[in-house]
């Protein structure tokens, strides 16, 4: 594996090791009689017991017509000590000051799942746990861009993410991007005339892109991989929809595919780990999107170096995630087992075909034919709609201007009873200083694309249709 640490940054540099954290394992030593930790007594922890009740593995009824039906459940209660049954986090160890990688059990079950999923094309890797993804943003940026530094992100992003890098200093970059996601050529025209220091990383949400819902084919991202060798960055790809992957639509088609274990894990794309020799690969993933998003419970995919520069980043900022999340997802997970935990995975690809489908129906059948693209969904939440702005009515009283008409376009939308995000909202411009040389030269077409995401995951099937004919209302009152 090639020497990595030119990437790190001058604070993931600047941090040492906790000296109380790494003597943490004298504290759990049954030989040594530790006065050396401000721990508090677990005895006095006033919670005896947590308790939940969940749905049962294999998950025969109630997904795929309606979550609500769903009859056959288990118990999973965690004491503060000891129980035979399952090996489960106990109280009086997750709700203790822990080690900031996360509960070893936890870690355990997400390394095993990793192995059977992917194929990470190096042995020196690991996981640390982090509050959800949006904190593994924020530390990623901090463990390895400087402020001024650029950051290479797709022409549309999930907003949070820039905002968490421009709040760091970093300058978010777009890439060119298409209905189907990053462009690679484009991405190597645009490093080969680039001006100035060379961007640290790309990061890229690859798999049900937000906001477009597009995939990128296992070619492209095969080619992204070999952009990032030659021109020497990391990737750093944000998986929270990874799993929530659809059999391509067809038009009035209903699909009753149910897979097994292994026809599951063949369905989906590869992760950018599965190319990765160098281990310039940093995978964010989460449980927000398949289990709940208030668990706040994800983890970062990487190579022992990079990882061990973000514990020491954890163990002074957020420690550790909730020790009564901690023991209530892992109770869940062990008592599905890793089998378990593929079906519900099963289950809901079945359930968000459904959703997806029903929405594109929807589309083609209400929206005016010949004015709109779309790309169906074969991930994630999201449907993006391309427009253009020369075919509505205000084209030449707002000047040709293609974002003043989106959002005249959005408050029509709102007035009408449906709401669509702007695109505009989540646009990276290439600006840098110095600026860049265009990668590509901006066409008409371009200049006047409008783009709107809505989403198929919030409502139940009526509301969707509902939605999509609302928005067909203000399309077509608003077009000349």
């Amino acid at each position: 594996m090639p020497d990595l640490s030119h990437f790190l940054s001058e604070e993931a540099k600047r941090r040492k090791p906790s000296p109380l954290k790494e003597a943490f394992v004298h504290f759990t030593n049954p030989k040594i009689c530790s006065l050396g930790g401000g721990l508090p007594l677990p005895d006095l922890f006033p919670y005896d017991k947590v308790s939940a009740k969940a749905l049962a593995a294999p998950f025969n009824e109630g997904i795929d017509k309606d979550i609500l039906e769903a009859k056959d459940t288990i118990d999973i209660e965690v004491y503060k000590k000891d129980v035979e049954e399952f090996d489960d986090i106990n109280l009086s160890i997750s709700l203790q000051y822990g080690q900031s990688h996360g509960n070893v059990l936890l870690r355990e079950y997400i390394k095993e799942h990793t192995r059977r999923v992917h194929h990470v094309g190096y042995d020196d890797w690991d996981v640390v746990l982090t509050i959800g993804n949006t904190y593994g943003l924020d530390a990623t940026v901090r463990t390895f861009v400087n402020p001024g530094e650029p950051v290479l992100v797709e022409e549309f992003s999930f907003s949070s993410a820039l905002e968490c890098m421009r709040a760091n200093g970093a300058i978010p970059v777009g890439v060119k991007m298409d209905l189907d996601g990053i462009i690679p050529e484009v991405l190597e025209t645009q490093l080969a005339n680039w001006v100035g220091p060379k961007p640290k990383y790309l990061y890229t949400i690859p798999t049900g892109q937000n906001p477009t819902g597009s995939t990128l084919s296992p070619e492209r991202r095969q080619a992204i991989y070999k952009i990032a060798q030659k021109y020497d960055f990391l990737i750093v790809e944000d998986e929270p929809y990874y799993y929530l992957q659809m059999p391509v639509y067809e038009k009035g088609a209903k699909h009753e595919q149910h897979l097994d274990r292994d026809g599951l894990i063949k369905s989906l794309a590869p992760s950018f780990l599965d190319y990765d020799v160098d281990g310039r690969v940093v995978r964010l993933d989460s449980f927000s999107k398949v289990l709940a998003p208030g668990t706040r419970i994800g983890w970062i995919v990487a190579n022992k170096m990079f990882l061990e520069r973000y514990l020491r980043l954890l163990e002074s900022t957020c420690q550790v995630p909730s020790g009564f999340s901690q023991s209530l997802v892992y109770g869940l997970l062990t008592r599905w087992g890793q089998d378990g935990y593929l079906d519900w995975l099963i289950k809901l690809r079945e359930f968000y075909t459904k959703k997806r489908d029903v929405t594109c129906d929807a589309i083609y059948r209400e929206l005016p034919a010949g004015k709109y693209e779309l790309v169906p969904p074969t991930s994630g939440m999201f449907f993006w709609l391309k427009i253009d702005a020369r075919r509505f009515k205000d084209y030449e009283k707002y000047n040709a201007d293609a974002k003043a008409i989106e959002m005249k376009l959005y408050e029509l939308g709102v007035e009408n009873g449906v709401f669509l995000v702007p695109g505009h909202w989540f646009f990276a411009p290439d600006n840098t200083d110095p600026p860049q040389p265009r990668a590509v030269e901006e066409s008409e077409d371009d200049k006047n694309a409008m783009f709107f995401r809505g989403t198929f995951a919030s409502v139940p099937d009526d509301k969707l249709v509902l939605a999509i004919q609302r928005w067909a209302k203000t399309m077509n009152e608003y077009l000349k």
